[in-house]
């Protein structure tokens, strides 16, 4: 009976939070309403409040949950067995995937950046240390080991962090001024799928020192891990 009790427990916080996230990513920690997560968790409001201290509370547990299953993902991808310019690009190209596909977790991360910046946050400092920091420092280490083997080049491991990273912000982030300049837009399905096989493969021509081994196995990356099936993705990007 106790085990049922506590699927049950289990079951209406995960409900709850699943509701939290798509509210708080619509209309952020202020427009966000705790009626509407009630209602889309199918509970009473009164059950927020008993999981959840408060509304800031719901905000925070929400960012956690969201933030710890992609820290999670990435981690999983970084020990692969393959070589580790490969698990890199690997993770560049999950990296963009969740950008695409990851709506709600985007639209969270930009809005606590926002408030963090404004020195309003008090759960950013949390979520980097306890989900970001660990898959951050997991990254650097095998950037390290991967130029340590030969098979990257020497360079400061953070450059290539931004390198391999920053640059699929940048793609989503810039869409509509790309789209003012060239006249063409960056997020139709064709654009995007160009897009995701040109950054991984100019990361297979730039990164190693064997150019060819970088193609191949920018190649059998692109191969083995299929563009998500998804509707055209709205324009939030973190």
């Amino acid at each position: 009976m106790g085990n049922k009790r506590q699927i049950r427990s289990d079951d209406t916080r995960d409900r709850i939070l699943q509701a939290a996230i798509h509210e708080f990513s619509e209309h952020g920690l202020a427009g966000a309403r705790t009626g509407a997560i009630a209602s889309a968790a199918q509970v009473n409001k009164a059950l927020l409040y008993y999981y959840f201290r408060d509304k800031e509370g719901l905000y925070a547990a929400a960012l956690e949950s969201v933030a710890g299953k992609v820290a999670e993902s990435a981690l999983a991808l970084l020990h692969l067995n393959c070589s580790p310019g490969e698990r890199l690009l690997r993770l560049a190209l999950q990296h963009f995937d969740r950008i695409l596909s990851r709506q709600g977790f985007q639209a969270l991360m930009q809005q606590e950046m926002v408030r963090f910046h404004a020195g309003q946050s008090t759960a950013m400092r949390i979520i980097v240390r306890s989900a970001f920091e660990p898959m951050w420092e997991r990254a650097l280490d095998l950037i390290r080991e991967a130029m340590r083997s030969g098979e990257l080049c020497e360079a400061d491991p953070l450059q290539v962090m931004y390198a391999s990273l920053g640059a699929n912000v940048f793609y989503f982030l810039s869409a509509p001024m790309m789209q003012l300049l060239t006249m063409a837009d960056p997020l139709t399905p064709s654009a995007i799928q160009a897009r995701r096989r040109h950054a991984i493969e100019f990361l297979g021509q730039s990164l190693f020192t064997d150019r060819s081994h970088g193609a191949h196995l920018a190649g059998i990356v692109l191969a083995s891990t299929p563009l998500p099936d998804l509707a055209r993705p709205e324009r939030k990007t973190a």
